[in-house]
């Protein structure tokens, strides 16, 4: 009987990592859908992402309340301890992956119905935002696969957000004295700063890979000193 309930309580433990990690395909999609509305100032479709978020909030709800009754449950063994641990992790950044491309959605409205837009400040930022989700993806297979090096290369990846966000930074100081182009640019720095923000969290998840396979917790080191970064995955 003992046996049988640890076997239920292995394949319990399967499936809501997969329930946890399937929260980043919920982002993806959301991100996808942010960027659409950011391209086209599409107020409409800003509105159902915004009403979507549900669905990520449920998700994380629904996963962490089970993760809890399990370490109340079962009294989980160290190995275990330590991959529902970075699940409770995974979740949190999920959530707030999630909740910056709401935050994104919610600023379309406020450039008004015909904005100054500046086309290569858009494009800068739809860059961030592809490149961005594939951070996304690239932490699911990272977790999926236990793979540490895989992990440590979201940082190399982050650094190409991080550079693009720059990019519109300066961007947005040459942009001109015209007021409404201004207050554009800095809406649109806000939605850019939110994306680089989920490419953090993408890291994050990263961190919590080697974590799970190491039983040691450490930050990655940034890509500002390459010399101690692994190399990247052939």
């Amino acid at each position: 009987m003992v046996e049988e309930t640890r076997i239920h309580y292995g394949e319990e433990l399967e499936q809501l990592e997969a329930s946890a990690l399937g929260g980043l395909d919920l982002v993806s999609g959301a991100l996808g859908r942010t960027l659409e509305v950011v391209e086209h100032q599409d107020v409409e479709l800003a509105q159902l992402v915004i009403a979507d978020d549900d669905r990520i909030d449920g998700r994380y709800l629904e996963v962490h309340q089970s993760l809890i009754a399990l370490l109340a449950t079962q009294s989980p063994v160290a190995t275990d301890l330590r991959l529902i641990s970075a699940l409770l992790h995974v979740l949190k950044n999920v959530e707030r992956m999630g909740d910056q491309c709401v935050n994104i959605c919610k600023l379309i409205p406020l450039t008004g119905n015909e904005p100054p837009a500046d086309e290569q400040m858009v494009k800068l930022i739809l860059t961030m935002g592809r490149q961005t989700r594939t951070l996304i993806s690239q932490s699911k297979r990272a977790f999926e696969e236990r793979d540490v090096g895989l992990a440590r290369d979201l940082v190399r990846q982050d650094d190409v957000v991080d550079n693009l966000n720059r990019e519109c930074f300066g961007l947005a100081l040459a942009i001109g004295e015209d007021p409404d182009r201004r207050e554009w640019a800095m809406t649109m720095l806000l939605a850019a700063r939110a994306i680089e923000r989920i490419g953090d969290n993408a890291v994050d998840i990263g961190e919590q890979v080697a974590f799970v396979v190491t039983g040691l917790f450490r930050e990655f080191e940034d890509a500002s000193h390459p010399e101690e970064m692994p190399p990247a995955p052939g």
